[in-house]
C-alpha cells in the first residue's frame, strides 16, 4: 500500500505578506490602502484572508490604529525577508546593473562568521557597486546611521525590540555561556566573566543573569571583538556569553551542573539610512533575502 500523502500546507500570497507589512509600518489600514493604491475595504479583506489561512488574529484593532498580534509580528518580520528575496531575484532579470557605493556597518562578530558569503554574493550579482565596511560597535553605528556616516548597518540588540520603529530584526539566536571543553573557570569563585562595555547586549544578558541569581562574578577580561572572547575562553581565562553558532570542539556550551544562569535570545537587525540610493536599497534587500535563507 502508498503511504498516504502528507497535506499540503498553503502558499503564502505575496501581495498579502506586502499588505501586513503596510499596515504594521502605515499603522492603520486606510494609510496603509494609501501606500499600496487600494481601498481600506480591500485591505480589510486582504487580513481577512490571512487570517483565515492561519486560523488566527494578526492584527490587533482599536479605534486609533492597528498593531501586530505576536503571530502577526513574526509573520511581518519572515514577510519583510521572503519579500526582500523576490526583489532580489526579480531585479537579476529586469533591472540593468546599478553603479555606486554603499558604506556598511557590522559588529565584528558578523563581520567575521556571516558577512564574507553575503558580500561575495553581492559582488556577483552587481559587480559595479563597491561596498565598503566599517566593523564598530552597535550604538556607535546607530549614530553614524543617523549622521550619514553609514548608510546601513547590521548592530546586535536585544531580541524584545518590537516596536521600535527604526531596527528590522534580521535574524534572533540563542546566547550560551561558553567556555573551554574540559576547562575549570566555570567551576570558579568568583566566576570570572569575559564581557565588553555596558552598552553591549551579550555584556548585559550575562551580568544581569548573573546578579539576579547573586552569583559572585569578577570581569576577568574585556574586548570589543569576539576573537578576543574566544582567546579569554581557549586560555581558559574567563567563560563569556555568546551566540550558540559560534561554539565549536574547543569552546562548548558550560555544563548544567555549573549552575550559571539561563540566557535569552539576541537579535541581530537591520538599521537603514534615510533617503538612501539604489545601490543601499539593494545592498539591504540582499541581506534580508540572506537572511532569510539561513
Amino acid at each position: 500500500m502508498n503511504a498516504p500523502a502528507e497535506p499540503r500546507l498553503p502558499l503564502l500570497d505575496l501581495d498579502l505578506l506586502r499588505t501586513m507589512v503596510a499596515i504594521t509600518e502605515a499603522g492603520n489600514f486606510s494609510a496603509a490602502a494609501d501606500v499600496l493604491g487600494r481601498t481600506p475595504s480591500a485591505i480589510s479583506m486582504q487580513v481577512k484572508k490571512i487570517e483565515d489561512l492561519l486560523g488566527r488574529p494578526v492584527f490587533i484593532r482599536d479605534s486609533r490604529a492597528v498593531t501586530p498580534t505576536r503571530d502577526g509580528e513574526l509573520l511581518v518580520e519572515h514577510g519583510r525577508r521572503l519579500l526582500a528575496l523576490n526583489r532580489e531575484v526579480v531585479a537579476r532579470f529586469v533591472t540593468p546593473d546599478l553603479q555606486g557605493e554603499v558604506h556598511l556597518g557590522a559588529p565584528d562578530d558578523a563581520a567575521e562568521r556571516l558577512l564574507p558569503p553575503m558580500l561575495r554574493r553581492f559582488a556577483d550579482t552587481h559587480p559595479c557597486v563597491t561596498v565598503n565596511v566599517v566593523v564598530e560597535g552597535s550604538a556607535r553605528m546607530v549614530d553614524m546611521v543617523r549622521k550619514g556616516q553609514l548608510d546601513l548597518a547590521m548592530i546586535t540588540c536585544d531580541s524584545n525590540i518590537d516596536g521600535v520603529d527604526e531596527i528590522e530584526v534580521l535574524m534572533r539566536e540563542q546566547l550560551v555561556w561558553a567556555t573551554l571543553a574540559g576547562g575549570v573557570a566555570a567551576e570558579q569563585d568568583p566566576l570570572p566573566v569575559s564581557v565588553w562595555e555596558e552598552s553591549c547586549v551579550w555584556r548585559k544578558a550575562g551580568i544581569d543573569g548573573l546578579e539576579e541569581q547573586n552569583r559572585a562574578y569578577r570581569i576577568a577580561f574585556q574586548s570589543a571583538h569576539i576573537s578576543g572572547q574566544r582567546a579569554a575562553i581557549l586560555a581558559d581565562l574567563a567563560i563569556a556569553p555568546i551566540p550558540i553558532s559560534s561554539l565549536d570542539a574547543q569552546i562548548v556550551e558550560a555544563r548544567p551542573k555549573c549552575g550559571l544562569p539561563p540566557l535569552p535570545d539576541y537579535a541581530l537587525g537591520l538599521v537603514v539610512g534615510e533617503n538612501v540610493s539604489p545601490p543601499v536599497c539593494a545592498a539591504a534587500d540582499h541581506l534580508r533575502a540572506s537572511f532569510a535563507k539561513r
